[in-house]
């Protein structure tokens, strides 16, 4: 055969074997009669290879934000110290702090006319002349950076720097030194309430179980020994008492002696507020000291008696209703005798308590106690941040 027709047959039976297999393969996949289609499941993909991670540094785990820390609550005793000194500062209030008050209502536009009202009332507002001067200072700059007053940013200022004034370092007192008693000795002129002061101590320390002894060391003036005598019976409290006109120091050296012999914890000490000159004052006051110190170091080794100056607390106490004059007598007190602590009573009976602030930052001595009341419990332990609330507490009807 030619070649041509080779190829046709070959051709031929190429197309005839394909043929077959496609009716072959067609046969397979119909289904018998009755059947149902069956859905082909999927293949599963491959597993990819693991991939060893490349050797580096670890990454920084985020750092856990603190939940904020919530102020604990006042207690019920924080909450009734709270408001005594909101009521025993109401008319304190009602001075300078409540015509500050006024100047800034409505937020005025800043002026030199409302700069100098600002600088009059804390000029008379019986803080004293340094005080003032730092408060104008503090007050200026705030209302030179805006056109409008702005009394929340003044309030601000006038209170941090009070607070600062105040909060002058004052350790803990020791009432269980050794060798004990405790002993303080109370200072200032007559009628600022130094004898209504030690009773309501007196009281304080017995309320704490103290045994408590009160020396009567104004023995210039009956009617104080008289006074203290009812106090010690009253709160029952030991009393000890010198002959009228009586060397007052003797009185305190035999005092003392009693309440270590006795085993008193307490002992409280009053003194004459005479006045007459500075000589006489600081020689009395002097003397007192000495007496103080040799009737404590008593049976005690040489070294030790020696190392006692005096007593463990001197107190001077300052009556509020006076004003700038409290200021004055605390100078002339600091030139004579060393202090460590200040009680400012009658504060609930005047609008010239803010004396306290020129006191502090003119002596730069802690205040201990401040009396807010006339009841025995009114006498309080000295707390500045309360004390600063509840002076700059917001007044009614004020900006």
């Amino acid at each position: 055969m030619s070649p041509a027709v080779i190829a046709i047959v070959a051709i031929l039976g190429a197309v005839l074997i394909g043929a077959v297999i496609y009716a072959v393969t067609r046969r397979g996949q119909e289904l018998p009669p009755g059947a149902e289609p069956r859905m082909l499941e999927p293949e599963a993909p491959e597993r990819p290879e693991p991939v060893t991670p490349v050797e580096g540094p670890t990454p920084a785990k985020p750092k856990a934000v603190p939940a904020p820390v919530a102020k604990p609550a006042e207690s019920p005793a924080q909450r009734e110290q709270r408001e005594r000194y909101l009521k025993g500062l109401a008319q304190t209030r009602g001075g300078f702090v409540a015509r500050l008050s006024r100047l800034f209502r409505g937020r005025p536009q800043v002026s030199e006319d409302l700069k100098d009202e600002v600088e009059t009332v804390l000029f008379t507002a019986d803080i004293g002349v340094r005080t003032a001067q730092k408060m104008i200072e503090l007050v200026s700059d705030v209302l030179d950076k805006s056109t409008v007053a702005d009394p929340d940013a003044v309030w601000s200022v006038i209170r941090k720097a009070s607070l600062e004034i105040l909060d002058v370092p004052a350790p803990p007192l020791d009432y269980d030194p050794t060798p004990g008693p405790y002993v303080l000795l109370m200072i200032g002129v007559n009628g600022v309430g130094k004898t209504t002061t030690l009773g309501k101590l007196a009281a304080m320390h017995k309320a704490a179980g103290r045994k408590v002894l009160l020396v009567a060391g104004d023995t210039f003036r009956a009617a104080a020994c008289e006074q203290l005598e009812v106090w010690a019976q009253r709160v029952g409290a030991g009393i000890h008492l010198g002959k009228e006109n009586a060397d007052p120091s003797s009185v305190i050296h035999d005092g003392i002696a009693r309440g270590r012999d006795e085993g008193y914890d307490i002992v409280l000490c009053d003194t004459a507020g005479r006045l007459h000159t500075k000589k006489e004052l600081m020689a009395e006051l002097g003397k007192i000291r000495r007496a103080c110190a040799k009737a404590m170091g008593r049976g005690l080794a040489d070294a030790e008696a020696e190392a006692i100056a005096g007593p463990h607390d001197t107190f001077l106490v300052l009556d509020a209703t006076i004003g700038q004059n409290a200021l004055a007598q605390a100078e002339l007190f600091k030139e004579t005798m060393d202090f460590t602590g200040l009680v400012l009573t009658k504060l609930d009976g005047t609008a010239k308590g803010g004396v306290i602030l020129g006191v502090c930052d003119s002596l730069r001595v802690p205040v201990r106690f401040v009396g807010i009341g006339e009841r025995v419990d009114d006498l309080r332990e000295f707390d500045p941040e309360m004390f600063v609330d509840a002076l700059f507490a917001p007044q009614e009807g004020a900006a």
